[in-house]
């Protein structure tokens, strides 16, 4: 077995990129493949970040998160 000297790098995405990715990703007639290959990235990594996209994870704008999240909070007081 080989044996690294230098630990693997692992790339990290912004949320703007992985949003942005996830967006073109949702257009019609444009298949998850296609902008994953453009962009470069492993085609179930774009799947798992329009999973986290739909969750509410990946935001492009912080205080949409949080808008998010005082709904959730009013909707379950009310309950």
């Amino acid at each position: 077995m080989a044996k690294y000297n230098n630990p693997r790098r692992t790339w990290q995405y912004s949320q703007e990129f992985k949003a942005t990715a996830v967006e073109m990703s949702l257009l019609d007639g444009v298949r998850n493949k296609d902008v994953a290959e453009k962009l470069d990235i492993h085609p179930y990594m774009l799947s798992r970040w329009r999973k986290e996209y739909r969750e509410g994870d990946i935001v492009i704008d912080k205080r949409r998160k949080l808008t998010n999240a005082k709904k959730q909070q009013n909707e379950l007081t009310k309950l």
